[in-house]
C-alpha cells in the first residue's frame, strides 16, 4: 500500500514570506519589489521563534565583509554564504577573521541549544549567533530569505540588498526534520542528490534518510557481497539502467550533506522489499532458487529468509559495511510491508538484526511495523499510516512510544511528496488520497497519533518515493511547494501553525523558487504572484 508512484516535475528550495512578530508570523503582500524596502524581519520558512522588529534596515554593499573570528566551522560556514550572495550581488564579499560592521558570525555560549540562533540586524551590520555551526548555518538560511529572491540568481542583478531591522531568536520544535529520498526504484547520481540536498538546507532540514535498497535496485556498494550492485543494480522501474553508488560516491553525498549540517541516515529494507538481494543471491532464499530482476511496482512479495543462518551473515555484512561509511548516529533497516514473512518469522529475523546495529555503534530505525515486533531500546519507529488508519495498529505504535520507543511522524496522507495533488496531477500516485498544500500543512505533530506522550514524538520526515519520479524536474515539482510546510512542522512552535498566515509567506516563495529554476506545483489554494 505505502509505496506507489506516477512522475513529477522541477523545482528546488528557498524562501521569502510574511512578517512575524513575537512568536508567530503575520502575513505579508506577496511579491513585494525590492525597491519598496526590506522584506519584513521573520518573512522566512519556517516560522522563527520569536521576532522582534525595528530600527534601521542592513544595507549590502561592495564594502560588506562576512566577519568570522578564528572558528574554522564559522569559516566554513562565511565562504558558503559569500558563495550564495557573490554571483547575484557581483560583490567580492570577503571572508576575514576580525573587524566591526558588515556581517558578522559568532560562535558563543548561550540559550541556543545544538541548532538554535540569533539574528541581530541593523544599520551597522547583522550579527548571527549560535553556541554550535548547526545554529550558524540555520541563521544563514534566514538571513537568506530576508534578501530579495533575486538573489538566487546566477547574474549580477540590481538590488538593493536590504535586510530589516530587528532581532530573531530561534530553535527548533524537533530534533528530526527529515526528508526520504528514494533512490531504489528509479536511480538518482550523486549530483542529482546534491541538488535535493540544497533545497532540504535551505528550509533548515537535518535529516537525508535515503532509500537505498528494495524489489527493483540495490544502489550501494558492498564489498562482501559484489553482486548486491553488479547485478541487483543493474536495472530500476520501467527497466531503465539503473546505477549504484561506490563508497567514495556515497562519502562524497555525506560530505556534501554533513556540510549543510544533513545527517544522512541510510536504508537497506529487509526482510521485504529485498528482491534486487534475492536476485543477486540465490542462498539469501529459502528454496535456493534466485528470482528474475523486477521491473514493476508492486510490493510485499519479497523476503528475505529468516530461518537461514546466511541472512544473517548478510545483514551483519551490509550494516557493518554501511555502518563504516556512516558518520550519523542512524542506520534504517525499514521493515515494513513484509507480506511475505511469518509474524513468528518477522519477530525472529528483528530479535537478531537489531543487536547488529547496536554492535555497529548505531542506533535503529524502522518502519512502524517495527513495533509488531520488539524495538529495540532507544530504536525510532517511523509511523507511515493514514489518518484513517485502525485503532488497533495506532495503538500498537502508541504502546510502543509508551515503553521508550521514539516516533517520527511520515503519515502517508500528509507528507507523502510522491501522493498527487488532485486528480490532474501528472505525476505521482493517489492510493492515500489526494494531498493538497492546505492538507499537507495543517496537523500538529505533537496531536497526531492518540496516545503517545508529546516527548516520545522526535519529529516528522517528508519520504519521496519514486516508482514515478525518473529525474530532478520530478522531484522538485512532487516537493514543492509541499516540503517547506513540512520543516515548518519540524521546526516552528505550534504557536505560529497558522493556515492563513503560512499561504501568504508561502505565496512569497514563488518569485525565490523562479530565481532558483524549481518549477513549482502552482496550488490553486495560495495566491502566488503574477508571473
Amino acid at each position: 500500500m505505502r509505496r506507489h508512484r506516477l512522475h513529477l516535475l522541477g523545482s528546488l528550495l528557498l524562501v521569502a514570506a510574511a512578517g512575524v512578530l513575537t512568536s508567530g508570523a503575520a502575513p505579508q503582500p506577496a511579491g513585494r519589489p525590492a525597491s519598496a524596502g526590506p522584506r519584513p524581519l521573520g518573512q522566512v520558512i519556517p516560522a522563527p521563534a520569536s521576532v522582534t522588529p525595528g530600527g534601521a534596515p542592513y544595507r549590502i554593499t561592495g564594502g560588506t565583509r562576512i566577519h568570522v573570528g578564528g572558528s574554522r566551522e564559522a569559516h566554513r560556514i562565511g565562504e558558503y554564504l559569500a558563495d550564495l550572495l557573490r554571483p547575484s550581488t557581483g560583490y567580492r564579499l570577503p571572508v576575514t577573521e576580525e573587524g566591526a560592521g558588515g556581517i558578522r558570525l559568532r560562535l558563543a555560549q548561550g540559550p541556543y541549544g545544538t541548532e538554535g540562533y540569533r539574528l541581530d540586524s541593523g544599520r551597522g551590520g547583522v550579527t548571527i549567533t549560535a553556541a554550535r555551526p548547526a545554529g550558524l548555518f540555520h541563521g544563514v538560511q534566514t538571513l537568506r530569505q530576508l534578501l530579495p529572491a533575486a538573489v538566487e540568481r546566477d547574474t549580477v542583478q540590481p538590488g538593493p540588498w536590504l535586510v530589516a531591522g530587528g532581532t530573531v531568536r530561534d530553535t527548533p520544535r524537533y530534533p528530526w526534520r527529515g526528508a526520504m529520498l528514494d533512490v531504489s526504484r528509479h536511480f538518482f547520481t550523486v549530483d542529482e542528490v546534491k541538488r535535493y540536498v540544497d533545497r532540504l538546507a535551505l528550509y533548515k532540514f537535518n535529516k537525508l534518510h535515503l532509500h537505498l535498497s528494495d524489489d527493483q535496485g540495490w544502489r550501494i556498494a558492498i564489498d562482501s557481497w559484489p553482486r548486491l550492485t553488479a547485478h541487483g543494480g543493474s536495472t530500476e522501474v520501467g527497466g531503465g539502467p539503473g546505477g549504484f553508488y561506490t563508497k567514495d560516491d556515497y562519502r562524497e553525498i555525506v560530505r556534501y550533506a554533513a556540510a549543510r549540517h544533513l545527517e544522512v541516515v541510510p536504508e537497506t529494507d529487509m526482510p521485504g522489499h529485498t528482491n534486487a538481494a534475492l536476485a543477486s543471491y540465490a542462498g539469501l532464499n529459502c528454496d535456493g532458487v534466485a528470482p528474475p530482476l523486477y521491473t514493476g511496482t508492486a510490493v510485499g512479495f519479497s523476503s528475505l529468509c529468516a530461518g537461514k543462518e546466511i541472512t544473517y551473515d548478510f545483514a551483519d555484512d551490509v550494516i557493518r559495511e554501511l555502518a563504516a561509511l556512516t558518520p550519523g548516529r542512524h542506520l534504517h533497516i525499514g521493515g515494513d510491508e513484509a507480506h511475505s514473512t511469518s509474524h513468528a518469522d518477522y519477530q525472529a529475523f528483528m530479535d537478531r538484526v537489531q543487536p547488529i546495529v547496536a554492535r555497529y555503534g548505531k542506533t535503529v530505525v524502522g518502519w512502524h511495523q517495527l513495533t509488531g515486533a520488539t524495538p529495540a531500546e532507544g530504536a525510532l519507529a517511523q509511523y507511515w499510516g493514514l489518518d484513517g488508519t485502525g485503532a488497533e495498529e495506532k495503538e500498537r505504535v502508541a504502546k510502543a512510544a509508551r515503553n521508550g520507543t521514539g516516533i517520527i511522524l511520515s503519515p502517508a496522507d500528509r507528507i507523502y511528496l510522491d501522493m498527487k495533488y488532485d486528480r490532474t496531477t501528472p505525476l505521482g500516485l493517489s492510493w492515500a488520497g489526494y494531498v493538497e498544500v492546505k492538507r499537507s500543512y495543517d496537523w500538529d505533530p505533537g496531536a497526531y497519533l492518540p496516545g503517545v506522550p508529546a516527548d516520545a514524538v522526535r519529529g516528522v520526515e517528508a519520504p519521496l518515493w519514486t516508482e514515478t519520479l525518473e529525474n530532478s524536474a520530478h522531484l522538485d515539482h512532487m516537493a514543492f511547494p509541499r516540503l517547506p510546510g513540512v520543516a515548518e512542522l519540524g521546526w516552528s512552535p505550534a504557536a505560529t501553525h497558522d493556515w492563513e498566515a503560512y499561504r501568504t509567506r508561502l505565496a512569497a516563495q514563488g518569485p525565490r523558487w523562479d530565481a532558483l529554476g524549481i518549477g513549482y506545483h502552482r496550488s490553486p489554494q495560495v495566491d502566488w504572484p503574477a508571473g
